[in-house]
């Protein structure tokens, strides 16, 4: 039988309940917690659905496992090709090694260090090429000319649309009163299949899709009607760096009437910081997207809500920087330059100034030698935790009110 055109393709409950059973065997039914915190926030019920705890991290198995577990004999003996920045290569590793099949995953050059490894220890080989997820893609396209290998596509095919959109009927099985999910947005699988599996149950619940600014390729292709290329992904979300939608998953999404959000890079690093801290868990800048869309509009979306936490894999030492930008977005660090006399017990006592009013004390740098500076000082320069932004005017008052000389500071 030959696959739908992308404009054909509409599926129904049927579909996804048939597609939930074809994957229950491999793919974990991933928890959904309460969050008290956003749901203070937004004034009503907020869940977060932890598909960062599924397995290989991510949703994409769900799409993976469906599309390959479909596979002819033949096509199954000549083996798959994938490209990705890490997600989908992950989860078409683990659904060949599950299936018994050979995978050529290709990934960009920038591709994280603990993403390769993880799909090279899931079994897939792994090829490094290309600077994003387009050039990557070309290279696996031309593999699978060459070679007969399936090609398996990130987001733009009908099984891969699917599978994913078996998150949305387990969302509302979890969550039957839910009149708001909130979905991580690129090239339109995962919210295609969202919000068809969602509105097959219910027809007038809201599926809202989210991206980051610098990889907004839906909110443009929306309003043009076809999909239009991004022309320069910048993002640290790389798995919703994508360029351009795929034609199946837009006309999903189209018919479905979705609306897509953006979000910025700095909110992205407040929602993983945000997550961190109050649900207790690691999520990658994607899968925080929806959660930054909700800090930066608490009152736009009809509750109970639930945010889809679309997968955690992140290097730690990305993490690091995320981290630290994320709480300056929020106002937590605080950069100052203070003068004193060069004199034995300044530093301590400035130190001990600073952590009785609660700040913490990141970095010290004495400077003796700026021309300004009188014989008997010293410019001592401090960078703090701070508990916020009104923390951090708090701190400034009190060592101006102990007579300190703040020559300069910057708080973010």
């Amino acid at each position: 039988m030959s696959e739908p055109e992308p404009t054909d393709f509409d599926p129904g409950l049927a579909t996804f309940t048939e597609a939930a059973e074809a994957i229950s065997a491999v793919v974990h039914r991933t928890p959904v917690e309460s969050s008290a915190s956003l749901s203070r926030l937004t004034g009503g019920q907020v869940w977060l659905k932890a598909e960062n705890l599924q397995r290989a991290g991510s949703f994409k198995i769900r799409g993976a496992y469906l599309r390959m577990s479909r596979l002819g004999t033949e096509q199954r003996r000549l083996g798959v090709v994938a490209a990705s920045a890490g997600n989908h290569a992950q989860g078409v590793a683990l659904a060949a090694r599950e299936l018994g099949i050979s995978a050529k995953v290709f990934m960009p050059l920038g591709a994280a260090l603990p993403k390769l490894d993880a799909t090279r220890q899931y079994g897939a080989e792994v090829v490094q090429a290309g600077g994003n997820l387009t050039e990557a893609l070309e290279a696996a396209h031309a593999e699978a000319a060459g070679t007969g290998r399936v090609l398996i596509h990130p987001y733009d095919h009908a099984d891969i649309v699917t599978g994913q959109g078996t998150l949305g009927l387990e969302i509302l099985q979890q969550v039957p009163d839910a009149r708001t999910i909130i979905v991580p947005t690129g090239g339109g699988g995962l919210l295609a299949g969202v919000a068809a599996a969602a509105h097959a149950v219910d027809p007038d619940i809201t599926v809202v899709g989210v991206q980051a600014a610098g990889a907004a390729t839906y909110p443009r292709s929306l309003a043009e009607g076809r999909p239009v290329p991004w022309a320069a992904v910048d993002t640290m979300a790389d798995g919703i760096a994508v360029g351009v939608p795929g034609d199946v998953p837009f006309s999903v999404i189209r018919r479905h009437a979705i609306h897509v959000r953006t979000v910025g890079e700095s909110e992205l690093s407040r929602a993983v910081l945000y997550v961190a801290e109050r649900a207790k868990m690691v999520v990658e800048p994607s899968g925080a997207a929806g959660v930054a869309a909700l800090l930066g509009d608490p009152d736009a979306f009809p509750g109970p809500v639930v945010v889809l936490l679309s997968g955690g894999n992140v290097d730690p030492l990305i993490l690091l920087r995320i981290v630290r930008h994320g709480m300056s977005a929020s106002g937590r660090y605080l950069e100052m330059r203070v003068r004193v006399r060069d004199s034995p017990g300044s530093l301590a006592a400035l130190l001990q100034d600073l952590a009785g009013d609660g700040a913490n004390v990141l970095s010290v740098e004495h400077i003796r030698t700026y021309a300004e500076l009188a014989v008997d000082e010293v410019e001592i320069s401090v960078e703090l935790e701070a508990q916020g932004p009104d923390h951090c005017d708090s701190v400034l008052q009190m060592l101006h009110d102990r007579g300190y000389h703040v020559v300069g500071s910057r708080a973010g």
